[in-house]
């Protein structure tokens, strides 16, 4: 069965790719999911529609996410954790608590698969994460780890 991809899907293909899946796949996953849609005659003629909204949709999104990146851009984000005596934290930070603290101190709403942390954060100290925001809009993100 050929699907046209509506999303980016793992180990599948980009959006608007037309990828060859078997059946059950596409019947009861990416169709009910709104991941993709049967690649027919009618909707290959609808995909350069589909393509044009994206692109247009995206670069409305390229400045609000420019936005974003100036905002953080000299700003240092806390992270409360609970630590032992040799500055070692229990268990570690992780971008869900970025994604967080972010919404909670600097009224900024990322998704969490936006944020890349470059290194496990096990310890007490500053750090730089990573904020892929769009294909073209990245941002360095200062967060400091203290101790609750």
């Amino acid at each position: 069965m050929e699907v046209i991809l509506l999303e980016n899907v793992d180990k599948l293909g980009d959006k608007h790719d037309i990828v060859n899946v078997k059946d059950g796949y596409g019947r009861n996953f990416l169709i009910p999911q709104k991941l993709g849609l049967i690649a027919n005659d009618t909707n290959r003629k609808r995909l350069a529609e589909f393509i044009r909204r994206s692109e247009a949709e995206t670069l409305r999104k390229h400045d609000f996410f420019k936005e974003i990146a100036e905002k953080l851009k000299d700003v240092t984000l806390k992270i409360g954790a609970k630590a032992g005596t040799s500055g070692k934290i229990f268990g570690s930070v992780t971008n869900v608590q970025l994604a967080t603290a972010l919404k909670e101190q600097f009224e900024v709403d990322i998704e969490r698969k936006k944020i890349e942390l470059p290194e496990e954060v096990k310890n007490i100290g500053a750090y730089v994460a990573v904020l892929k925001l769009h294909p073209e809009v990245t941002a360095k993100l200062n967060f400091e780890v203290v101790q609750e």
